[in-house]
């Protein structure tokens, strides 16, 4: 009964020996191992190999623990002003990761700690970067490069103030422009709009009667050119008809001027015409000689 106890006794001593002496670390955690206060070692440290697992420390160490992972911080909307004097409401996130578990323990204690100092950070580096630029160069013009640029100056202020972290992405969620100023925007954006539209309005029109003005210039140029052409044709035909006439006329001098006096008679004797000749005129002379005048 006595060896039992002893037993017992022994194997409590062992299982509290065991229980002080180690610790399991996971494998998304990383571990500091203090002594009286002062950090000694880290154990499955981030940019390591992971060797997590089991570990053993003296009893009199104590073990603090910190994430591996990606860790994020939703940042508080901050309200800033751009370039062009416009406010925007900016709503931003920021993903870190804990690089130097040692500084960031003693800079910053907990990951609570470091969304606060993470938060001013951001707060200053975006009234910063984006108070140098338009506000459409914030909304979707150069967002991307932008935020880039934000990763740098944040990475490098926190290298300064040896926070022990890396800020591995910034991504703006949303930037708009605050309640009070968004109708007036609005309204200063249609009238940008009516202006342009105008102007567009205004050259179609210039440039609308720049190419009827040139339409009837070139219409009158083709009708003046075709009435010349008309008229050349015209006379070349009158005088290629008086040359026929005129060899007719030579061939039967006497039948050209009765066929003459015949196309005057249909012409002008009908419908009960009167005319009041002198004696001697010719325009009858067939019918009262049908060997014509002054033939008789």
């Amino acid at each position: 009964m006595r060896n039992a106890s002893v037993l017992l006794v022994l194997l409590g001593i062992l299982l509290l020996i065991f229980v002080t002496c180690t610790f399991t670390v996971k494998q998304w955690e990383q571990a500091i191992v203090f002594q009286f206060g002062e950090a000694k070692r880290v154990e499955n440290s981030w940019g390591q190999e992971s060797d997590a697992g089991l570990k053993f420390k003296m009893p009199y160490e104590n073990v603090v623990r910190l994430d591996r992972r990606n860790l994020e911080v939703d940042l508080q909307p901050v309200e800033l002003l751009a370039a062009d004097q416009e406010r925007l409401v900016v709503d931003a996130f920021v993903r870190y990761r804990i690089t130097d578990p040692i500084r960031f323990y003693e800079a910053l204690q907990t990951e609570r700690g470091a969304q606060f100092q993470l938060q001013s950070i951001m707060d200053s580096t975006l009234r910063d970067v984006l108070g140098r630029v338009d506000t459409p160069e914030i909304i979707a013009g150069r967002r991307a490069e932008l935020m880039a640029e934000i990763q740098n100056v944040s990475n490098a202020v926190a290298k300064d103030k040896n926070f022990g972290v890396e800020i591995i992405d910034v991504r703006i969620k949303r930037a708009d422009l605050p309640q009070e100023n968004a109708q007036r925007v609005f309204q200063r954006m249609v009238t940008q709009r009516q202006q342009e539209a105008s102007g567009i309005r205004a050259e179609g029109e210039e440039r609308a009667q720049e190419i009827r003005a040139t339409a009837q210039k070139t219409a009158t140029v083709i009708r003046a050119e075709a009435q010349q052409k008309a008229e050349i044709i015209r006379g070349q035909g009158d005088q290629e008809r008086n040359a026929i006439y005129a060899d007719a006329y030579n061939l039967d001098p006497e039948f050209f001027a009765f066929s003459r006096s015949m196309d005057a008679y249909v012409k002008g004797l009908g419908n009960n015409t009167t005319y009041v000749l002198s004696p001697d005129s010719d325009f009858l002379g067939y019918l009262d000689n049908q060997r014509g005048p002054g033939r008789r």
